[in-house]
């Protein structure tokens, strides 16, 4: 082989190699962390896919399963949430994944399973307020109004502000024939805000069956100054006044309607709320402290074929190589 030909192969080849650009070798932390960021900015679909590339390298990666169990959550596929939440609690008892299928059972009409799968997460896992709701509304499904209200009243002694678990624990308390403790949770919830017409028609309703006539009547014009349309309110003002001119001496006869009580508020999302188990982070960076089980994979980073300095000592190689090849001519 000509001589001359050499230094110009290598000179060539590190052409090539400093040309490519770095070629990502994705493991299985690698693949669940992008499902993290993934779903922190609410792209589900990405974050499967994410959380599925890390399970085919590590079928026993139980917080990639539960991140999946979660997205899927996050977009109403809730078979396929309580399925992937289950894998991941055969191999550990992650919280995120007990949340999720506790979750999927409720919103699957599985209540009594619901129940049983909050009380296991509230061994682990005690500062959940929105799960606490959420076992409340399987509990009033199930017509255990007692229960009920215990998980509710769990969910407003760990979260004082939260508006939707005051809201459902007075209507609780209306049901069992409890209107003064119904009124203090409503109270409770106009203190948070005052913006919502269905706290209000709520509100109304306890001073109604405590005879209250007078403050009930301004608590669903309140109701009706903030939502014109709402029909409950409207029906629930007009047996306010009937009641109120009845047993204020007209001699006017007292209606038979029935009071109608709103069991959602619009402040607060109106299906049932959730907590997820995913660390807080800040926009750019990753606070997650990945967990696996089964198989260590060994972390890699973005590479070239070549390092840097193989690169350069290669340079240096190939002109040491063209001096001799002149030399030798």
């Amino acid at each position: 082989m000509d001589q001359r030909i050499i230094p110009i192969l290598l000179l060539l080849f590190l052409a090539i190699v400093l040309v490519i650009p770095g070629v990502h070798a994705e493991d299985a932390l690698e693949w669940y962390m992008k499902g993290e960021n993934a779903v922190i900015v609410g792209k589900y679909t990405e974050s499967i896919t994410y959380y599925n590339n890390a399970i085919a390298l590590d079928q026993k990666y139980a917080a990639a399963l539960s991140g999946k169990a979660y997205a899927l959550k996050q977009m109403e596929n809730y078979s396929e949430a309580l399925e992937a939440s289950d894998r991941a609690l055969t191999i550990k008892n992650d919280g995120r994944a007990l949340n999720v299928r506790a979750y999927a059972l409720l919103k699957l009409g599985r209540y009594d399973e619901s129940v049983t799968a909050y009380d296991k997460l509230f061994i682990t896992e005690t500062n959940l307020p929105e799960a606490y709701c959420n076992q409340g509304i399987a509990y009033e499904h199930l017509n255990k109004t007692d229960q009920a209200l215990l998980a509710f009243d769990s969910c407003v002694r760990l979260d004082p502000g939260n508006v939707f678990g005051w809201n459902k624990k007075g209507l609780v308390l209306l049901a069992l024939g409890k209107p003064q403790e119904a009124l203090d949770a409503f109270n409770q919830c106009t203190r948070i805000t005052v913006k919502n017409a269905e706290i209000w028609n709520n509100k109304g309703l306890a001073l109604l069956q405590l005879g209250k006539y007078q403050d009930a009547l301004e608590c669903f014009n309140k109701a009706l100054g903030i939502d014109p349309t709402y029909a409950a309110a409207k029906q629930n003002k007009e047996l306010a006044m009937n009641k109120g001119q009845l047993y204020g001496g007209t001699g006017m006869p007292q209606q038979t309607t029935k009071p109608v009580t709103a069991t959602t508020i619009s402040e607060v999302t109106l299906t049932v709320t959730e907590t997820t188990v995913i660390p807080t982070q800040a926009a750019g960076t990753v606070t997650a402290t990945p967990e696996q089980t089964g198989a260590a994979v060994v972390i890699k980073g973005t590479y070239t074929p070549l390092p840097v300095w193989g690169a350069i000592a290669g340079v240096f190689g190939a002109g040491i190589i063209a001096l001799v090849a002149r030399k030798q001519k």
